[in-house]
């Protein structure tokens, strides 16, 4: 856009003084030369899942891939829209989830990482049909909990669970800070 006022000042023959003056207010615009804020660093946890349906099918390793898959789809809808930066939190043993460690423990994980917000929570099969989960949002840097939240989803399939995780991706949109 400066280059396109300056060209303009040039071709109007307009003085010196006056293209600074052009490039100045062209700079001084919010779409001139002013960058957008730096997207907030948000961490997602590993899930914690509970199967307390008692089924007699042994499904823990399909379990463990779909709640792994739940927390990467939020990690990758937050990042998709822009204004995250979505970062890794590390840990020792594996899943990392807030239940695995101790509150001191995951929270210097996750401020380690970088992160200023931190998505944690776990899934609960109750049936055959009925699974819920909770999710939380915390910041960090205020030492707030924006968000606790219960949903419920049915099915006990990939498709059940992207839809889950499509729903709590807008609904941590609609609830997290803006940069």
């Amino acid at each position: 856009m400066i280059q396109t006022i300056i060209r303009w000042c040039r071709r109007h023959r307009a003085g010196h003084v006056l293209t600074i003056l052009c490039a100045l207010a062209a700079l001084s615009s919010p779409s001139g030369g002013s960058s957008a804020a730096a997207p907030i660093a948000v961490a997602v946890a590993d899930f914690d899942y509970f199967d307390t349906s008692g089924e007699v099918v042994d499904q823990s390793a399909e379990h463990r891939a779909r709640v792994a898959s739940f927390a990467k789809l939020l990690r990758d809808n937050l990042a998709a829209q822009g204004d995250y930066r979505v970062v890794t939190i590390e840990c020792r043993d594996h899943p990392c989830t807030a239940a695995s460690m101790s509150q001191d423990v995951f929270i210097a994980a996750v401020r380690k990482a970088g992160a200023r917000l931190v998505v944690y929570g776990g899934i609960r099969k109750m049936s055959t049909l009925v699974q819920w989960g909770e999710i939380q949002l915390l910041d960090l840097e205020a030492e707030k909990l924006l968000m606790r939240r219960t949903v419920t989803f049915r099915g006990d399939n990939d498709a059940a669970y992207r839809h889950a995780a499509d729903f709590v991706s807008n609904t941590l949109k609609e609830t997290m800070p803006k940069p």
